[in-house]
């Protein structure tokens, strides 16, 4: 579904990226880990058409779309949960799910949407009416996540979904990504939880200083032992 080749990407003079190159298969849970600063939100962000490509290539169901502005890639499926969710906090929860369905016209199909995600996040339900600034940041983390789904993505890109939550939050994120992995969706993940992250991920990649330096099943990646000394704190 997604190939990256030899992908550089950065900020004006700063490269950040160098030479990634990843593969995405239609219905995997890809996960990419490593340090604060490795450059993964920016590869991210490079995928979404929101930070700058330098060279390499990037492949969406073998189409170039290397020139494809932020929302022709959404159009075509591409649709990021964003780090630190950047929600409209003013609004209820259903207006900000119905947001992410702006580019569908189809008003039962808009509904079948939101049924959707009420049925993975049956708390936004119940919640619909509520202004998300009232939210817990679980909670809000769940309306980014949903309307995320609203935009009917074809590969959800998950950015830290997990930052900044309460661990029983954090157990309940994770049960709703293998809950949205269920429906067919492809995920691309970026987290800091490695050791949940690795558990419930096909494959996984380690971006350390904009390069990937390892790669592999994710649980096969949890018995590294760069990996379980430098991201696990184990021996």
């Amino acid at each position: 579904m997604l190939k990256v080749d030899s992908l550089t990407a950065g900020y004006g003079d700063l490269q950040v990226l160098w030479g990634v190159t990843i593969t995405v298969n239609p219905g995997e849970l890809v996960a990419i880990v490593g340090p604060n600063g490795a450059g993964k939100s920016t590869l991210m962000n490079t995928l979404s058409g929101l930070v700058d490509q330098l060279g390499g290539e990037i492949l969406f169901h073998l189409e170039n779309i290397n020139q494809h502005p932020a929302e022709r890639r959404v159009g075509l499926g591409i649709v990021q949960c964003p780090e630190g969710r950047k929600l409209f906090p003013e609004m209820s929860v259903e207006e900000n799910l119905k947001i992410g369905a702006y580019l569908c016209t189809d008003k039962p199909e808009v509904k079948r949407r939101l049924a959707d995600v009420y049925s993975i996040f049956p708390k936004l339900e119940q919640r619909a009416s509520q202004i998300v600034s009232t939210m817990s940041g679980g909670e809000q983390q769940m309306v980014a996540i949903g309307r995320s789904m609203m935009s009917g993505p074809k590969l959800l890109l998950l950015d830290e979904p997990s930052l900044g939550l309460a661990p029983i939050m954090v157990s309940e994120m994770f049960q709703a990504i293998e809950a949205i992995r269920k429906t067919g969706t492809t995920i691309l993940i970026v987290e800091q939880n490695v050791l949940q992250t690795l558990e419930i991920a096909d494959r996984a990649y380690v971006l350390e200083n904009g390069k990937i330096t390892l790669e592999g099943p994710g649980k096969a990646l949890l018995q590294n032992p760069h990996m379980r000394q430098a991201y696990l704190g184990l021996h």
